[in-house]
């Protein structure tokens, strides 16, 4: 490594510092920056070994600087970055950062563009979520188009498409418009004629392996000075499958020493002899490249307004060449970090859920222990909720994480008021049965503790109770049984005592949940770290599927399916 990059390197890698350590007023750590500094400075990525090396002192010193030191450096190295910061400052109490440059256009047009591989994990809803509020920010719209061009390495998953839109209605927004790319090949072979024309692309049958050296070399590919007619015969052929995957594909014409090499004469056409599963497209052979068709589509459907991950920031560059070719104005783009999710065993990864649904290991795209989309509607999360939680994450270049308790307290704040209370004593050896002495014939507990006009619940008691192991005093010792009233626990069960409820308060005595020993529903409780078993009071019955309840000291969950001969209630666990 020459002393000019390690330089460059050593002035990125401070700014970056900087800006994390003011931002989070705390110190920068190595991780936090390497994943920033590599993606806005691909040409970084050949020395990511020596990297960590060089940037680790510099870190060391910003890390010994006072808050206003870093601000007064950060100011003499970048002053746009801690612009950047005081902007963020100042907009604290909006949710998300104004889109640039709004007033250059009619209106605000953004696209969602899914690939179809499969249905939507968690991390799949942010971008729907930004881009639904910013359309309804601006009153302007946005656009689905499912880039569904990669019927090999990112076959599309024919269920995937519904499921993807009702996974965005979910979320309590609609497209616009509805669009499949691989409805659109024509329209790119379209295009790809015409920047052939404009001499901004050629064929090229070089083996993979030669043309990767003579890209990195800055050295032009022989077929790169080819005249139009051959271009277009070839080009011809491409479409008409008169070859084979490798043989031939088409390149746009870019800098061949680019400083960035993988921007050098990049593919925008390709053969993939699979089949493509929609019948539709089935007879396609000449499959456009992500970029190019991406490009071209946010061009035809007006997009102003682009936001995509950090590690993309190549697929704008690459569009531009497009663009320039074709005269058009490229749209505003802004780039953010991934976003990754706690609480889950199971990865955050289309492609993993897939393999463990094909091994048995999960039930399904819903499967409680799944970190998809699915998952959390089925168990009975509000799609607002989780809207909420992503816009809150904000549209930072960084890596961000989302926390499940987040999605939890705004779901919580949804549905609390409205939602009835009920009894479940969780069995795993854990439910014990107990006579009730010279007590009342049955508990009335209420239907919510604050909406007394919802009157209360009856449980009966007669055959005695159940109550958790952990919920059972010593014996001569008092409990409260919520609902019933205060029992003494006895050799022979639970004697009622009759004692005041300011006992619970004035004496320490425990409150507890019940349900009765015989007149109960055995329920099976699917929650995220597997299934519990366990049985709940009679009146749970008297609701739907879909119905929400509130398992007192244990949380709330969506009724799912009613008893049947075969099996009791089943009921998904939605959070605390």
């Amino acid at each position: 490594m020459d002393e000019t990059l390690e330089a460059q390197i050593k002035e990125e890698a401070e700014v970056s510092a900087l800006f994390n350590a003011i931002k989070h007023e705390s110190e920068a750590q190595v991780g936090a920056i390497m994943g920033p500094l590599m993606g806005e400075n691909p040409e970084f990525r050949e020395y990511g070994d020596e990297i960590p090396g060089i940037v680790a002192p510099v870190i060391e010193r910003v890390n010994g600087m006072s808050h206003t030191e870093r601000r007064e450096r950060l100011g003499e190295l970048a002053p746009g970055r801690l612009e950047e910061l005081d902007e963020e400052e100042e907009d604290d109490d909006q949710v998300l950062p104004d889109l640039p440059n709004v007033d250059d256009y009619d209106g605000i047009r953004m696209r969602v563009a899914p690939n179809p591989n499969g249905p939507w994990h968690i991390g799949h809803a942010r971008m729907a979520a930004v881009v639904g509020t910013y359309k309804e920010l601006y009153d302007g719209s946005f656009v689905c188009r499912f880039d569904d061009t990669d019927p090999e390495t990112k076959r599309p998953d024919l269920d995937a498409y519904d499921a993807i839109l009702d996974a965005i209605e979910y979320l309590d927004f609609e497209p616009d418009e509805v669009l499949k790319a691989s409805d659109r090949v024509e329209t790119y072979y379209e295009h790809a004629q015409e920047l052939i024309d404009e001499g901004g692309a050629y064929t090229c049958s070089c083996p993979g392996e030669e043309f990767s050296n003579l890209k990195n070399a800055g050295e032009p590919c022989p077929h790169r000075g080819k005249d139009t007619e051959q271009i277009h015969e070839e080009f011809e052929r491409m479409v008409d499958g008169e070859y084979g995957e490798g043989e031939m594909v088409l390149r746009v014409k870019t800098d061949i020493e680019h400083k960035n090499p993988a921007l050098r004469d990049f593919v925008a056409f390709r053969i993939i002899e699979t089949p493509h599963p929609r019948a539709e497209a089935a007879d396609y052979r000449c499959w456009p490249m992500l970029d190019f068709q991406s490009g071209i589509d946010d061009h035809l459907t007006g997009v102003t307004h682009i936001i995509r991950g950090i590690d993309l920031q190549d697929s704008a560059k690459r569009q531009q060449f497009v663009y320039d070719y074709f005269g058009w104005e490229y749209p505003e783009v802004i780039h953010w970090g991934h976003v990754q999710v706690d609480a889950y065993d199971v990865p955050m990864s289309t492609s993993t859920i897939k393999q463990l649904i094909d091994d048995g290991e999960l039930d399904g795209w819903d499967d409680p222990r799944a970190p998809t989309i699915a998952s959390l509607r089925r168990r009975g999360i509000r799609g607002q909720a989780v809207v909420d939680a992503m816009t809150g994450l904000g549209l930072s270049t960084s890596n961000v994480d989302l926390a499940m308790s987040t999605v939890y307290a705004n779901n919580r704040e949804l549905i609390d008021e409205e939602t009835d209370r009920a009894f479940l004593v969780r069995d795993d050896e854990r439910a014990v049965e107990k006579s009730v002495i010279d007590g009342p014939e049955a508990g009335h507990p209420a239907v919510h503790p604050n909406h007394e006009d919802r009157g209360s619940r009856e449980i009966p008691v007669e055959t005695g109770v159940l109550v958790e192991l952990g919920d059972l005093p010593p014996v001569g010792e008092r409990v409260w049984l919520k609902g019933y009233g205060c029992v003494r626990h006895t050799d022979d069960g639970f004697e009622y005592t009759g004692d005041d409820l300011d006992v619970t308060r004035e004496e320490g005595v425990d409150i507890v949940h019940w349900v009765p020993s015989d007149d109960n529903v055995d329920v099976r409780l699917r929650t995220i770290d597997g299934d519990i078993s366990g049985y709940a009071e009679p009146g749970i019955l008297d609701y739907d599927p879909d119905d929400l309840l509130q398992f007192e000291r244990v949380g709330f969950v969506r009724i799912d399916s009613l008893p049947t001969e075969e099996t009791g209630l089943v009921a998904y666990f939605t959070h605390p």
